[in-house]
């Protein structure tokens, strides 16, 4: 695969300037990230990661949302609620410490599929004034290049440098934690 292809890849609704340097460091196992602002309480984050499998295994894997309580520690229930074709509805909880205070999140995510190449997800209701994430599956040398994208508004009032710090630090540690549970299962 040439380099100039997965530049491309990396860059896509990204503002990160993609080197040799770290394109070779998500294959050989890193998760890099890139944070920004969402709105005034919100912070919206993309991570990147690879896996050595082929697209098709990890998709199927994705999109077992049950198993998402093994790849979010803080995610303690996910339910899918209704199932049409690619569309689903889930019902998700969350318990997450934030500085001086925990919070409880109960969110419902409308879900949409397209086979193989994306997921989205966008908030019906909960615990957020605001929540989306894409999760993007391409192919990449051997194995799959993942990209997710989270952005979020907590309905309570956080300062956005707060959300971007949490999401930059935690994000990741949850990236290496499915990319695990994905791999010893295959």
């Amino acid at each position: 695969m040439s380099a100039s292809y997965i530049s491309d890849l990396f860059t896509a609704g990204s503002q990160m300037a993609w080197t040799q340097d770290k394109q070779q460091r998500i294959i050989q196992g890193e998760v890099l990230t890139e944070t920004r602002s969402h709105t005034a309480w919100g912070g919206a984050v993309t991570a990147w990661m690879y896996l050595p499998m082929v697209r098709s295994q990890v998709f199927s894997q994705l999109t077992d949302y049950p198993r998402w309580v093994q790849y979010f520690p803080d995610v303690s229930k996910s339910e899918v609620l209704y199932r049409r074709g690619e569309i689903k509805r889930l019902y998700q909880v969350a318990q997450k410490a934030f500085l001086f205070f925990s919070a409880h999140v109960e969110i419902y995510l409308n879900v949409v599929e397209e086979l193989g190449q994306k997921i989205q997800f966008r908030l019906e209701k909960g615990t957020f004034n605001d929540f989306s994430a894409d999760l993007y599956l391409q192919d990449c040398d051997n194995g799959t290049l993942l990209s997710y994208t989270v952005q979020a508004t907590p309905s309570i009032p956080i300062p956005s440098l707060f959300i971007q710090q949490a999401m930059n630090f935690e994000l990741p540690a949850n990236m290496r934690k499915m990319r695990q549970v994905i791999c010893t299962s295959q």
